[in-house]
């Protein structure tokens, strides 16, 4: 005898959105059950409708519970499109992604150090980039009770270089990730990938100021290559800032930053798009 659709949705709710999608190819009974609102309910992020009416793209009123779990797959902007809300297909893992204009950049307000545009592959209306400064301060903020509970997540500067570029690669950067609770992840790396014709040509320029700099401030990872950002799908390059776990019922507040103060040599030519913080891979 088969199992009644209504027993098959209750089995299939304790599962994960990646089981359900693959037992529709079971059978008919639980690809029905499959599709039910009670099943996909459970996958959906508390305050779901509250997302969706906080987004400016999304106007459309949705049949099932499935088609409000694929939009929150596809993203949304929210937060009067200063955020990107996302989950994980397979998973239901909550993502955000800051845009720069919710994060605290110093010196962003002047025209002499920061412009702001649009760029044409950003998530976001504007992206911010540096003119120049002797002083870079990035740090956004999030509260854990937004993410999903029980999971180890990861902080990620969004980030790209333009032609005009200089000043990023003689010093290495901070990067430390920080909570109310005590939970610290702190690294260095570079800002810009590195170019070994220039290193040489801005050696000569700036003398040994990137080997002291260096021994203050350690930019090797653990398998001994220099850490710089990495390339991502969408063409954008993102830097590591650190990691951090959030825990079931609890809302701490999490500071992300990336800091350059120590070299004092002039630099250029970044655009930050925002921080993306995601659940790591293990999850």
């Amino acid at each position: 005898m088969l199992l009644p659709e209504a027993c098959v949705a209750n089995i299939l709710a304790f599962t994960s959105p990646a089981d359900v999608l693959s037992s529709s190819e079971v059978s008919s009974v639980f690809r029905l059950a499959g599709d039910s609102d009670f099943v996909w309910e459970k996958f959906l992020p508390s305050g779901y409708k509250g997302l969706l009416s906080q987004s400016t793209d999304h106007h459309q009123s949705f049949l099932s519970k499935k088609e409000f779990y694929r939009c929150f797959c596809d993203s949304i902007l929210i937060d009067n499109a200063r955020k990107l809300f996302k989950i994980s297909k397979f998973s239901g893992k909550i993502s955000y992604i800051l845009s720069a204009r919710d994060m605290s950049i110093t010196h962003s307000d002047h025209s002499s150090y920061w412009s702001w545009s649009n760029v044409s592959d950003s998530r976001f209306s504007e992206s911010a980039e540096l003119i120049t400064t002797d002083r870079l301060e990035i740090n956004g903020k999030i509260q854990t009770g937004v993410l999903s509970p029980n999971t180890r997540y990861g902080a990620y500067l969004i980030m790209k270089v333009t032609k005009g570029v200089y000043g990023l690669d003689l010093v290495p950067a901070e990067t430390s990730v920080k909570s109310n609770n005590g939970q610290v992840s702190s690294s260095a790396t570079y800002l810009c990938c590195l170019d070994e014709k220039k290193q040489q040509m801005k050696r000569l320029f700036y003398g040994n100021r990137e080997e002291r700099m260096a021994t203050t401030v350690e930019a090797v990872s653990g398998d001994g290559k220099r850490r710089e950002p990495k390339g991502r799908d969408d063409g954008w390059m993102e830097i590591e800032l650190g990691e951090f776990e959030t825990r079931e019922g609890e809302d701490d507040e999490i500071i992300m930053s990336l800091t350059e103060v120590k070299g004092y040599q002039l630099k250029g030519g970044i655009v930050i798009d925002g921080i993306e913080v995601r659940p790591e891979s293990l999850n």
